[in-house]
């Protein structure tokens, strides 16, 4: 996979197309197909069906090209918003997190080895992926700090022996392939592994809030797993260089796939409010209603616009740390508020799971955790306000 100047307006407009067609055609139907596991997440039938039809249809994996090409991020922003118009749409086509980030990481920094043996199946559908970074709280590991990590490896001939404990690890439970981050002596390093590897044991998959993720956030052990050196992503000590390439347009990612999920969900709503009865009327006539789905509106445009501005930076080769956590903070927090008004507009009918308006709501709200707490980036957004600060005074 070699990143270059993205497919153009006209083939990008029908790559999402016709993922929006697929997703709306044959996607949706699934949302209430029974086969999920005990975390009610999409069991890893399903999920293989889902992706079986999505290569018969040709949009499998639509943000990368045949020739290997990658979509720029503001095409890829136009492709994921349509992928994510069902909670099982990025499943189905081969977009979702973590899949999707990983294989943008390795697209770009893994050597050609690493990209025929893990990167081809990702793209391929052939299995799923992990990314292992998280640290146990009650541990005192790596969470929103990463600098805080613990897990440890040191070379031994020409292995790497990793050792320590991860937590919130989505999709593990089920994975093929495995992106480790380990602490050296020369500081955070990061490997690729096939899944299962009995050295990594899953003690726990904790029940969330939401439940779009098959295998669920796994706590995990890895006790004494033995890495070849070739398979490390670059060199020793390189591991933050590493995360900071995924980190940016990962996070973007998750607001291009929401913000189609909310999309969605503001369409179930409004067509409820426009129905359904009361006092004589329809619920869109009273101001109430009208208003909400107005602020809808309101929020759903500024999200997209935002995307799109944060896409642009990534696209000028800008690290985007700044900007996709001004994304990740403004977007997240707006589709909380649509998915809020959805279920609200809905009365008694938006918190059933007849309609997926009420998993939407669960999702976001866990999105507004996940790559990130707003705090969080509202935090390193004031750092860099004092840092700015200081340079522009020091100047004077």
């Amino acid at each position: 996979m070699e990143h270059s100047e993205g497919a153009g307006p006209e083939l990008t407009a029908e790559i999402a197309a016709k993922v929006e067609a697929f997703v709306r055609e044959v996607v949706v139907p699934y949302e209430e197909d029974p086969r999920r596991d005990h975390h009610d997440c999409p069991s890893e039938e399903l999920v293989a069906e889902l992706k079986d039809k999505a290569r018969a249809a040709g949009v499998l994996t639509p943000h990368i090209l045949a020739d290997g090409r990658h979509l720029t991020q503001r095409e890829t922003a136009v492709v994921l918003r349509a992928s994510g118009l069902s909670p099982l749409g990025p499943l189905a086509v081969n977009t979702a997190a973590p899949d999707e980030g990983n294989m943008y990481l390795l697209g770009k920094v893994g050597s050609p080895a690493i990209k025929e043996r893990f990167l081809k199946p990702l793209v391929e559908g052939h299995g799923r992926s992990a990314f292992f970074m998280t640290e146990p709280a009650a541990e005192n590991g790596a969470g929103s700090d990463p600098s805080m990590m613990l897990t440890t490896c040191r070379l031994d001939g020409n292995h790497w022996v990793v050792n320590g404990k991860k937590a919130f690890i989505t999709g593990a439970d089920g994975a093929k392939v495995g992106i480790v981050m380990a602490k050296s002596d020369d500081g955070a390093c990061m490997f690729l592994v096939d899944l299962p590897d009995p050295a990594i044991r899953i003690e726990h998959v904790p029940n969330t809030i939401d439940s779009s993720m098959p295998g669920g956030h796994a706590v995990v052990t890895i006790d004494n797993l033995r890495v070849p050196a070739d398979q490390m992503l670059g060199q020793s000590g390189e591991g933050f260089r590493y995360a900071q390439v995924r980190l940016a347009p990962a996070r973007l990612s998750h607001c291009m796939r929401w913000l189609g999920a909310c999309i969605r969900a503001n369409e179930i709503a409004t067509d409820y409010a426009n129905r359904r009865m009361a006092f004589g009327t329809t619920l869109i006539d009273h101001e109430g209603v009208g208003f909400m789905l107005a602020d809808n509106l309101i929020d759903l445009k500024q999200s997209e616009l935002i995307i799109d501005w944060c896409a642009g930076v990534l696209d000028a080769g800008e690290a985007g740390g700044a900007e996709s956590s001004i994304a990740k903070v403004a977007v997240s927090e707006a589709l909380m508020r649509v998915a809020d008004r959805c279920v609200q507009v809905m009365g008694g009918s938006g918190v059933t799971d007849d309609t997926i308006v009420e998993q939407v709501f669960r999702e976001i709200r866990a999105f507004r955790i996940y790559d990130g707490p707003t705090e969080v980036h509202k935090w390193s957004l004031a750092k860099k306000i004092k840092r700015d600060w200081r340079a522009a005074h020091e100047q004077r």
